[in-house]
């Protein structure tokens, strides 16, 4: 079986070097695997590193400590199937930065208890369905003009729209799905060039939020049964999606995508997903697969 280790350097790490990489590649071939010279995709920023004769949860082991010592992201996996053909994002706090219901909140002047019921659901310790009836009720009676101005607010991260269009450009097809609301994420669906989102939708009545949302909710379960449908309506195993995420509600989905990663996730998120980016931005999801700088589509 023929594996890949890529890593990428941190946003405000050094520069990968050679040097970094000689060490890993000296213990992988102690441990009998023979390796191919770093294929640099990015200089001195993302490298891939091409082996075999060696078992993947040996392979781990060998690597456990000395890539803690770098500021680095990385991803090992199989060679076959790396380049993924549908990529699956959640938004809030992934995509963009903020969280659209804790800004709402703000204007109502109970910010500290609805990030706080948001900060519980996105560590696992609440379903994120009643989390979210909970949230929503909170804003009853507030102006529906206000989403307007909290729409300015949102700021991509860093990545977010290159990740994107270069799937796309690639072939890939693209979508949002997000615990979070329509009014935004059809926003940045059109920003970053997203084929489709979904999300969940909140109840207007007479220009006023009515403390609801539409039902059924848009959460953990059905994040996970978003990717399995369009990864069905296009005749692909699960294994073809990339997906990404921050919270808790993320992890369904995170958990039968080939490349379900943890983007600067909660404690509960890294440590159930395969894949973490810990140190850089979004491109880093393009380097896993072995994109190579020159082909990103900025």
């Amino acid at each position: 079986m023929s594996y890949i280790l890529t890593l990428v350097a941190g946003t405000n790490a050094p520069p990968l070097r050679t040097s970094d990489i000689e060490p890993i590649r000296q213990a992988l071939s102690a441990a009998g695997a023979s390796v191919a010279e770093p294929d640099w995709l990015a200089p001195a920023h993302a490298c891939d590193l091409s082996f075999d004769g060696l078992e993947m949860p040996t392979a781990r082991q060998v690597l456990r400590t000395l890539i803690t010592e770098l500021s680095v992201d990385h991803a090992l996996q199989k060679r076959e199937g790396r380049q993924k053909a549908l990529l699956i994002a959640d938004m809030e706090s992934t995509i963009i930065a903020q969280e659209m219901i804790d800004e709402l909140a703000v204007i109502l002047g109970i910010g500290p208890q609805i990030a706080e019921i948001t900060k519980r659901a996105m560590a696992g310790e609440l379903a994120f369905e009643d989390s979210l009836r909970s949230r929503v009720a909170l804003l009853k009676d507030l102006p529906a003009t206000h989403l307007d101005d909290l729409s300015k607010l949102m700021t991509l991260n860093p990545g977010a729209r290159t990740l994107v269009q270069t799937m796309r450009a690639h072939g890939a097809y693209t979508a949002l799905v997000s615990g979070g609301f329509t009014f935004f994420t059809a926003q940045i669906r059109e920003v970053c060039g997203f084929h489709e989102d979904r999300a969940n939708s909140l109840i207007i009545e007479n220009g006023r939020l009515t403390g609801r949302v539409n039902e059924p909710i848009l959460g953990r379960e059905a994040k996970q049964e978003a990717l399995e449908d369009l990864a069905g309506q296009r005749g692909l195993d699960t294994e073809a999606a990339c997906a990404v995420g921050d919270g808790a509600n993320d992890l369904a989905m995170l958990g039968v995508a080939g490349l379900g990663t943890a983007y600067h996730g909660k404690a509960v998120v890294r440590e159930a997903s395969a894949f973490q980016i810990d140190h850089g931005d979004l491109t880093a999801l393009l380097y896993f697969q072995g994109y190579r700088r020159e082909e990103f589509v900025n």
